[in-house]
C-alpha cells in the first residue's frame, strides 16, 4: 500500500487534503519503486536502478521549476533542490560521472505558472514522506548504507516542515475552485508522467 499522507501536519492545508483525496488512485503506483527497496533482500543494484530512475525525473523537474514564472514567490526552490544529492549517491555507488551525465532524462518544459508547478511539486515532494523509512532500512541492509543516502536523507528532521510549507504555498496560490481544479489536474498529470517514466525506465533496465 502507498504511504499514508493524511497526517497531523496536513491539517493546516485544505488544498493538500483535497489533493491527497483527489490523487489517491495514483499513490500506490507512484510509491512502487521506493517500497520495493524495503525488501530484506535489497541490493545495491536495486537501489542504484531506483536512483537512476528518480534522477531522470527529478533533474528535469527541478529545471522546469527554476524557469517557471513567479514560482519563487511561493516556495524556496533552493531548499527543495535535491537532484545533486542523487548524483552524489550514484557516484558513491560506483556509477561513473560520464554515465550519470548520459542518463536518460524525462522531457519536461517549464510550467505556465505557479499553480501548474505546485501540482507537480506535490507529486515529487510526496515521495519524501517515504524516504526516512527507506533510509533507515538501507543503512542496515547495505554495507555502505550510511554513505549512499544523501538524497533520501536530505530532509532528515525537516520533512514535516517542508510538507507543511508546501501546503501553505498551495493554499496561498489556490484562491478559487477553478484554481483548485487546475492544481488537481496538474498533480494528476505529474503522477501519470512519473509512473509511466518509472515503469518504462525500470523495464528498460531489466531488459538491458
Amino acid at each position: 500500500m502507498g504511504v499514508a499522507v493524511l497526517t497531523a501536519v496536513d491539517q493546516a492545508s485544505t488544498t493538500m487534503v483535497r489533493l491527497n483525496l483527489e490523487t489517491r488512485a495514483f499513490h500506490d503506483a507512484a510509491d512502487e519503486g521506493w517500497l520495493a527497496l524495503l525488501s530484506p533482500q535489497v541490493t545495491r543494484s536495486d537501489y542504484l536502478r531506483q536512483l537512476v530512475t528518480v534522477y531522470g525525473f527529478e533533474g528535469p523537474l527541478e529545471a522546469a521549476f527554476a524557469y517557471t514564472p513567479s514560482l519563487k514567490l511561493f516556495v524556496d526552490l533552493r531548499q527543495r533542490a535535491r537532484a545533486g544529492h542523487i548524483a552524489a549517491d550514484l557516484l558513491a555507488l560506483g556509477l561513473p560521472a560520464n554515465a550519470i551525465s548520459r542518463a536518460s532524462q524525462c522531457l519536461l518544459a517549464p510550467f505556465s505558472g505557479p499553480v501548474e508547478a505546485l501540482g507537480w511539486m506535490y507529486v515529487s515532494e510526496r515521495a519524501t514522506l517515504l524516504h526516512e523509512r527507506v533510509r533507515r532500512h538501507l543503512v542496515t541492509a547495505l554495507p555502505d548504507g550510511p554513505d549512499i543516502c544523501a538524497y533520501i536523507g536530505a530532509y532528515e528532521g525537516v520533512v514535516g516542515q517542508r510538507w507543511n510549507e508546501l501546503g501553505h504555498a498551495l493554499d496561498k496560490a489556490i484562491r478559487s475552485e477553478a484554481r483548485m481544479d487546475d492544481v488537481i489536474a496538474s498533480a494528476r498529470s505529474g503522477f501519470r508522467t512519473l509512473i509511466d517514466w518509472s515503469r518504462n525506465t525500470r523495464s528498460y533496465a531489466r531488459g538491458a
